[in-house]
């Protein structure tokens, strides 16, 4: 079992409104339903799948120009399939739409569809969508690029550009009136052909004009939201952004400290009902973040072997599912602190090799976790409560990236 420190992480007082499809529905069993849909990209030809959870078939088949890394948007309408290599984003739209209803939620169906609206730009990176905003940056060009998911998915393109001082690999955050921006190191020596480091957030207003100093955050890199706070993985610390007035949002550094080891955070995902981060910190460890624990923010978990990926479950807002390279599978209690089960659920993945190679990739369909299993063309389907798998779902080619969209409610 690896080592944690013992005690509570998260206190009762931390629960925030819940962001997307935590609640259940109570509408008259006779007309509820639940649907997950997988959307799956191969590792080897430019292709995404759509897969229905239940049944295991394929119900979209979209061909792209490049392979695709996947980013699901805030609302579960849209998939933006990001391929960077042919400075193309194209849009999926999910087909399923949740909309609240008070005592009931109604759950909508139709086909999966490729959206008619394709953004263009030198290598696309982090896809960012904050409420209706779509933030696309770039990071071969000077640009970020601001949409409205609502406008996308009828077709339209009213696309704003946004200057970013200079190219670098970075992202834009939408947030209330303002827009949180990476900063580059325009004044660090580059060879050609590299970008420049990134040394901090900018915050910029609707017109796009600078909205205080850069706050500092060396070589930020990983970005989440958390009820109404975004955070950024810095060397120096986690930055989080609280919402502000006219001045636009207040920025805190959470400083890792001298109880943690050498390290930093540089992929964080954001809790729902829960507000807190959680993020990787090198390869072997993982941090909850606690941002209203000013005194000690941090909890360290160290792992078995180093982490292949992990993902929060949004309906049990307590549990994580980390995936290491001996292809076990651990359950980390947030509010505990802890990791509370570990079962073995695909052969060992080693991360040696290139950063890209294919390796399990891991997505939450209600009350199962699906892992693709590149080597075998597989989609694993794992019990959220027993890790074991219950059945799986062959794939085509190398099944790799995997997002997931669903949830219950009411069909009228």
């Amino acid at each position: 079992m690896p080592r944690t420190s013992s005690g509570t992480f998260l206190a009762a007082s931390s629960l925030a409104c819940a962001l997307l499809f935590p609640f259940p529905s109570i509408a008259d069993d006779e007309n509820e339903t639940e649907s997950w849909r997988l959307f799956v990209a191969d590792h080897s030809l430019p292709i995404v799948r759509t897969i229905d959870a239940a049944s295991g078939k394929e119900i979209g088949r979209f061909d792209l120009e490049g392979y695709a890394a996947l980013s699901l948007s805030q609302s579960g309408r849209t998939v933006f399939a990001v391929q960077g290599e042919k400075n193309v984003v194209n849009a999926i739209a999910t087909g399923i739409s949740l909309s609240d209803h008070g005592e009931h939620r109604d759950i909508e169906l139709s086909d999966p569809k490729l959206l008619s609206v394709s953004i263009k730009g030198e290598k696309p990176g982090h896809v960012v969508t904050h409420g209706n905003d779509v933030a696309i940056f770039f990071d071969r060009e000077d640009k970020f690029d601001l949409l409205s998911e609502s406008d996308l998915v009828t077709g339209k393109a009213d696309i704003r550009a946004f200057k970013t001082m200079a190219a670098h690999h970075g992202v834009a955050v939408p947030m209330g009136n303002h827009l949180l921006v990476s900063a580059p190191n325009v004044e660090a020596p580059v060879k050609e052909g590299e970008l420049p480091p990134r040394l901090g957030l900018r915050v910029l207003d609707r017109k796009g004009e600078q909205v205080g100093d850069i706050k500092p955050c060396t070589g930020l890199h990983g970005e989440a939201t958390s009820a109404r706070l975004v955070a950024f993985g810095c060397e120096e610390g986690v930055l989080i952004a609280h919402p502000g007035g006219t001045d636009g949002p207040k920025i805190q550094m959470l400083a890792y400290g001298s109880s943690l080891p050498k390290g930093k955070v540089s992929t964080l995902l954001g809790g729902t009902s829960i507000q807190f981060f959680l993020g990787n910190y090198g390869e072997q460890n993982v941090v909850l973040i606690d941002p209203d624990n000013a005194a000690e923010p941090y909890k360290l978990i160290e792992l078995p072997t180093r982490r292949v990926d992990f993902v929060l479950d949004p309906a049990k807002p307590q549990h994580a599912y980390i995936l290491t390279e001996d292809g076990k599978l651990h359950l980390l209690d947030v509010v505990k602190g802890a990791i509370v089960q570990s079962q073995t659920v695909t052969e060992p993945y080693s991360k040696d090799g290139h950063w890209r190679d294919p390796r399990p990739r891991l997505a939450v369909a209600g009350g199962l976790i699906a892992i693709t299993d590149p080597r075998h063309g597989l989609v694993r389907m794992v019990d959220n409560q027993s890790l074991k798998e219950v059945r799986s779902i062959p794939v085509e080619g190398q099944p790799f990236a995997i997002v997931a969209v669903g949830g219950s409610g009411a069909v009228h």
